[in-house]
C-alpha cells in the first residue's frame, strides 16, 4: 500500500525525543478565536438586530444564507482581520467559520462575496438610519441603571479606500483618497454609533444633524469632540430634545427605533 501521506524525513531529534512531520492534518484552521466571538455575538443578539432592520427583497422559499446569517459572517470576518468581501470565498469553506456560524465542518458552504456584497449595497437611506438607532439602542440596553449622565465623544476619522467608491474624496492632510465617518464613543470608550461621510472634515452642524436623526434625546448629555472644527461650532443647542427613560429602568432612543427585534437583554455591562 502505498502512504498518500509520508513522513518529512531527515528531522533531527531534541533531547532524545523524535521530531515526526506528517501533512495529514485533516481540516485545519487558525481561527479559534471566533468560537470566543461566536458566543459574545450571540448573547447581545447584534446580527439579528441588524437585520430586523433591513427588508429582505428576496422569495422566502429560495432563501439560502438568511439577512442575520450573513451580517454573522461579515461580523466575524471583520473581526478576525479579514475586512475585504473577497476573503468570503475563501472563508466560507473554513471549519471555525461555518462553526460560528453553527455549522458543521461537513455542511455546506458559507455565503460567497457576491452576496456579502449584494447585502453591502441593499440598504437605502432610511434603512441606514434604523441601522444607526439600532446600535444605540444595543448601547442603551448595556445599561442596568439608567446613568445620571452621558458625556460623548464625537470624532471623525479617516478611512483609506483602495477603489472608485462612492463617496470618496481626496484628502489633502492624508494625501490619500478615502472615507472620513463620524464615529461616537461614550465618556468610557464605549462604542455608541457610527455615520458613514465623504472624506472632508465635519463641522458643528452635521454633529447635531447626527443627534436629531439617531433619536437622543438629552438633559444630562454632553458631547466634547477632539476636531478643532467641532469645537468651534456648537454641538447641541439649548433646549434639544431630552434623553428620557422609556421604561422605568430602561435608557431608549425615540419610540419605534426597535427595528421590530425582540426587546434587548438587560445588563449586559453595569457601569454603575
Amino acid at each position: 500500500m502505498v502512504d498518500a501521506t509520508p513522513l518529512l524525513p531527515g528531522l533531527s531529534p531534541v533531547q532524545g525525543k523524535a521530531i515526526v512531520a506528517r501533512f495529514d492534518g485533516g481540516r485545519l484552521s487558525s481561527e479559534g478565536g471566533l468560537l470566543a466571538l461566536r458566543e459574545i455575538e450571540r448573547r447581545l443578539g447584534v446580527a439579528d438586530r441588524l437585520a430586523g432592520c433591513l427588508t429582505d427583497p428576496r422569495a422566502p422559499e429560495r432563501v439560502e444564507h438568511r439577512l442575520a446569517e450573513i451580517i454573522r459572517f461579515r461580523m466575524l470576518m471583520i473581526a478576525g482581520g479579514y475586512e475585504d468581501g473577497n476573503d468570503a470565498d475563501a472563508l466560507r469553506r473554513d471549519a471555525m467559520f461555518k462553526l460560528a456560524l453553527d455549522r458543521l465542518p461537513s455542511d455546506d458552504e458559507l455565503c460567497s462575496q457576491s452576496t456579502i456584497s449584494r447585502l453591502e449595497n441593499l440598504p437605502d437611506v432610511r434603512a441606514l438610519l434604523r441601522l444607526g438607532r439600532a446600535l444605540i439602542e444595543q448601547y442603551c440596553a448595556s445599561f442596568r441603571q439608567v446613568p445620571k449622565r452621558i458625556i460623548l465623544d464625537v470624532d471623525d476619522t479617516f478611512d483609506r479606500v483602495h477603489g472608485a467608491q462612492q463617496l470618496r474624496l481626496f484628502n489633502a492632510y492624508h494625501d490619500d483618497y478615502g472615507f472620513q465617518p463620524i464615529v461616537v464613543f461614550d465618556g468610557e470608550g464605549r462604542f455608541v454609533t457610527a455615520l458613514l461621510r465623504p472624506g472632508k472634515r465635519p463641522g458643528g452642524h452635521e454633529i447635531q444633524r447626527l443627534s436629531a436623526s439617531s433619536g437622543w434625546r438629552d438633559p444630562e448629555q454632553l458631547a466634547q469632540g477632539r476636531d478643532p472644527a467641532a469645537r468651534r461650532q456648537p454641538l447641541y443647542r439649548p433646549g434639544s430634545p431630552r434623553l428620557v427613560p422609556r421604561q422605568p429602568g430602561r435608557l431608549g432612543a425615540r419610540p419605534g427605533s426597535q427595528c421590530g427585534v425582540a426587546p434587548p437583554c438587560r445588563g449586559a455591562v453595569n457601569t454603575g
